[in-house]
């Protein structure tokens, strides 16, 4: 305790947050970059025969870096308590950077076939290895720093860093699509050609900088003074999972509150993104706006609950963010798509148009013949459908076929969808806000890395992750029931919460003895 005082002294808690967050922020940003493109990618790394099959083959590959958190969880772990926390999450970094860098190098399935996907599913498995050993030792390293009564506070703003990274990475993506050229429709053509690959490759300059603050940092004060008096255990591993006592808490924390917590994240701000984007039909610049709004108006909820579970606990913010997911999820996706819908609707005749371009069909004497065809409701939703069809010689220029469509919503349909998706991301701000506190009291500080890393990267990484994955294939299994992916994340988080409800304690701050 007197070195946790001095350290504190020397190294004040917002330089600790600040130098942890930034790092943390920006293996958020690598992460979900790729999810942030899913159909952009899902476009370039395979075969276009079956677009929907594209797309859950990207999400699988997506899901496929949550799937290997929790092995990343214990090797990194193990290193973060054996070694220290500062040089494993340094370590962490590097990786999370250059296997993110390496995805925007990688050429796409016309030009390598099939090795294009599965070189970057090999680039996104190392991309969940790196985020399961990064999130224990951030969240680690500052409540290690953190004052006696103040660690759910400070804890929070760690927590805040998944979401801004999220957000950083649709700033960058709608920066980098708008800036390609002055036309809009080919700025879209150009992004989605090769200009998707440049937030790829920034992450390498945001890496650097990472990389320059976190080795500026000290090792944590609690872990320094365990190794200066002998007290780190010899193996991690066998303390956390195989003494009874403490494999008990880590099942506790997975299935009584991490699992819920983690299905509660991503529905609300991965699945309503897919939602939005392949059941509303919503525009997908539109569609990044809306996320990012609703996440800026949202995000100060991490440090109110965070700071709120210092006073009242821990469980009750968290069981009360699944419950009220629970109940509301079916009637405000019924809401989405209510406010995205254009059946029953009259187009203005006036305000429609139709636009015919045709363009040589690669080395072939066909062309291609684009149809775009512009349509505004008497509801102000204009929508685009956009249609393809190879043009031989001797037929007239038309295109057949169903074609792209994407919707536009007016004003006040587009602030009405913030505030149903700003609704969601306040349920996450709940359930994240006071997880990372929660986590580090329930272990002590010689195998805490390790104990607190699996159970939180399987909740998030297996139970969450997969989330848009499994909602969107229920979705093609049942297609008559739009909103029939949302029963897996309601399941998931009902059994979280009984398990909660029953048998997780209310914690405060507990002094953890070695």
């Amino acid at each position: 305790m007197q070195l946790q005082q001095q350290d504190q002294a020397a190294n004040p808690i917002w330089k600790v947050i600040g130098a942890s967050s930034v790092g943390t922020l920006i293996e958020w940003y690598d992460f979900y970059i790729f999810g942030s493109l899913a159909p952009i990618i899902a476009a370039q790394f395979f075969p276009q025969t079956n677009p929907t099959a594209a797309l859950l083959a990207t999400l699988a590959t997506f899901a496929a870096g949550f799937i290997v958190r929790p092995f990343g969880a214990l090797v990194f772990g193990r290193l973060g308590d054996l070694v220290g926390r500062k040089y494993t999450f340094l370590l962490t970094l590097i990786l999370m950077g250059g296997s993110t860098f390496a995805i925007g190098l990688v050429p796409g399935y016309e030009r390598i076939g099939f090795a294009a996907p599965i070189i970057v599913l090999l680039l996104r498995l190392i991309q969940g290895l790196a985020l399961g050993g990064e999130y224990g030792g951030a969240a680690t390293y500052v409540a290690e720093h953190a004052p006696d009564g103040k660690r759910g506070y400070y804890t929070s703003w760690i927590q805040t860093t998944a979401t801004l990274g999220l957000l950083l990475s649709l700033g960058v993506i709608l920066g980098t699509r708008s800036s390609l050229d002055p036309d809009a429709t080919i700025s879209v053509q150009k992004f989605e050609e090769w200009g998707w690959r440049i937030p790829f490759l920034l992450s390498i300059l945001l890496v650097g900088v990472s990389v320059y603050i976190r080795l500026r940092m000290k090792e944590s004060p609690l872990f320094t003074e365990i190794k200066a008096s002998g007290k780190i255990s010899k193996n991690p591993l066998r303390e956390s999972f195989v003494h009874r006592a403490n494999l008990k808490m880590v099942l506790l924390a997975l299935f009584g509150m991490v699992m819920g917590q983690g299905v509660v994240w991503y529905t609300g701000q991965f699945y309503a993104q897919t939602f939005m984007e392949n059941v509303c039909r919503l525009d997908f610049g539109q569609t990044r706006t809306i996320l990012i709004w609703a996440i800026v108006l949202a995000t100060p909820g991490f440090i109110l609950f965070g700071w709120l579970s210092d006073r009242i606990g821990r469980k009750w913010i968290m069981l009360l963010g699944m419950f009220l997911a629970i109940i509301s999820y079916r009637p405000i996706y019924q809401q989405m798509l209510a406010i995205s819908d254009t059946k029953g609707m009259t187009a203005d005749p006036a305000r429609g148009r139709v636009d015919r371009t045709i363009l040589p069909a690669g080395n072939s004497d066909h062309s291609l013949v684009n149809v775009t065809t512009i349509a505004q409701f008497d509801n102000g939703i204009i929508e685009k459908e956009v249609r393809k069809d190879t043009l031989y010689l001797s037929e007239k220029p038309t295109a057949k076929g169903k074609g792209k469509i994407s919707r536009t919503l007016p004003s006040g349909r587009y602030w009405q969808m913030i505030g149903l998706v700003f609704i969601q991301i306040m349920f996450v701000t709940m359930v994240y806000g006071p997880i990372a506190a929660f986590l580090v009291e329930l272990f002590p500080t010689r195998i805490r890395y390790t104990s607190m890393s699996l159970p939180y990267h399987i909740g998030n990484g297996v139970f969450g992750g997969l989330t848009p994955f499994i909602a969107l294939l229920l979705t093609t299994i049942r297609q008559g029931d739009p909103l029939v992916g949302l029963w897996y994340p309601i399941g998931v988080a009902t059994v979280c919460l009984i398990i909660g409800t029953l048998y997780v304690s209310n914690r405060i701050d507990p002094n953890v003895n070695d």
